[in-house]
């Protein structure tokens, strides 16, 4: 719209300049020839501009040349009596080299205009007014038309930076959306996994119930505690998603919740301790300490399934440790560090958690007890 508008502008100066200029023609042949001349190529000029723009190639060489020439013959004619309007297609085309040409061309085509004009002074006897007013209006607009390109580049060097910065942002809201999903895939996978390995060991010792002592009723309800076990999961798997976009419970209060699911379901003491001053954490520090406890006490029941639990959460100044400890049984004396229910990889996705955060897992025995000891900076 706007650039419509500018050519209905220049469009209607050029058929007033005409009309001004050839309704009372130069006296004398020469300069009724200089002033047709330099109006026919006026003319040529605004053609390739328009057609130029149109192509979106503003900056084409034949467009400077023609319009530099343009600018020059315009300016030796408009010295001529009743040519002065001529000076305005001077004007409009110095504008032009100014605003879109280099600093070099501008301040050529001005000069050689303003020597256009004094050499049809010259030739003219044109007065002192046309001969230092109209130099002054062409260094006028040339200034003019710098500052125009100058805010030309300002606006389009912003105009490009929110384009970067909106690139920015679809990136870094994709990236978000990307975090977010592995940070759910993450949980489930986590949640999953203890799920299933607790529902492995009930389902094992369902079958020695049966084969071994033939115990149909003990069998029954270790059975009904596994079905209860899947419900758990499938329920454990919609809050920890639901946790990943809100606010979990007090991580000791997560744990003492943990810590009663596991005592009821193996039949084995479970003791939390708490120590020091306890305070808030972020949902992604508090779920890798949960998830960590719960594959400790999965792989407790596995292992060494008669042996009592010890949970230790421990706050203090710079950072929170969790601690899960057993006495090792003979069966899991001889395991490696990090075996697990999910072929080994539990506490060691576990780790990985933990690293992200500039946390530490160790996992290994001590003094006939294997422990789980894991921490998060504050």
């Amino acid at each position: 719209m706007l650039r419509t508008v500018s050519w209905l502008l220049r469009t209607g100066a050029y058929v007033f300049i005409g009309v001004k200029t050839f309704t009372h023609p130069p006296a004398g042949t020469a300069p009724l020839v200089w002033a047709v001349a330099a109006y026919v190529l006026s003319s040529l000029a605004l053609l390739l501009w328009g057609l130029t723009e149109a192509r979106g190639d503003e900056a084409a060489h034949s467009l400077r040349l023609l319009l530099g020439a343009a600018a020059v013959l315009a300016g030796y004619a408009s010295a001529a009596p009743h040519a002065e309007s001529l000076i305005g297609l001077s004007l409009a085309f110095v504008m032009q080299l100014g605003t879109q040409a280099s600093l070099a061309v501008g301040w050529a085509t001005a000069g050689c205009t303003v020597a256009a004009v004094e050499a049809g002074v010259l030739a003219n006897g044109a007065g002192r007014e046309i001969a230092l007013g109209y130099p002054v209006l062409v260094v006028a607009v040339l200034i003019a038309s710098h500052n125009r390109r100058a805010w030309r580049v300002r606006a389009e060097q912003s105009a490009t930076l929110l384009a970067q910065t909106e690139l920015l942002r679809a990136e870094q809201r994709q990236v978000a959306v990307l975090d977010e999903r592995t940070r759910i895939a993450r949980e489930i996978h986590d949640v999953l996994a203890h799920s299933l390995g607790a529902l492995s060991i009930q389902i094992q010792a369902a079958e020695v119930l049966l084969t071994d002592h033939q115990d149909i009723d003990r069998a029954v309800t270790v059975l009904a505690g596994a079905r209860r076990l899947t419900a758990d999961g499938l329920t454990e798997t919609r809050r920890a998603v639901h946790a990943l976009r809100s606010s979990l419970a007090p991580l000791d209060e997560e744990l003492a919740t943990l810590a009663n699911t596991h005592r009821q379901r193996h039949g084995v003491p479970v003791r939390l301790t708490v120590e020091g001053a306890p305070f808030a954490l972020s949902a992604d520090q508090a779920l890798p300490l949960l998830r960590t406890a719960q594959e400790a006490l999965t792989n407790a029941a596995k292992h060494a399934s008669a042996q009592p639990v010890e949970i230790t959460l421990t706050y203090e100044d710079d950072h929170v440790t969790l601690a899960v400890d057993n006495p090792l049984s003979q069966r899991a004396a001889d395991r490696p560090e990090f075996a697990t229910l999910n072929g080994g990889y539990g506490l060691t996705g576990m780790r990985e958690r933990l690293l992200l955060l500039g946390g530490t897992l160790d996992a290994g025995a001590w003094d006939g007890r294997w422990r789980v000891c894991a921490e998060v900076p504050r």
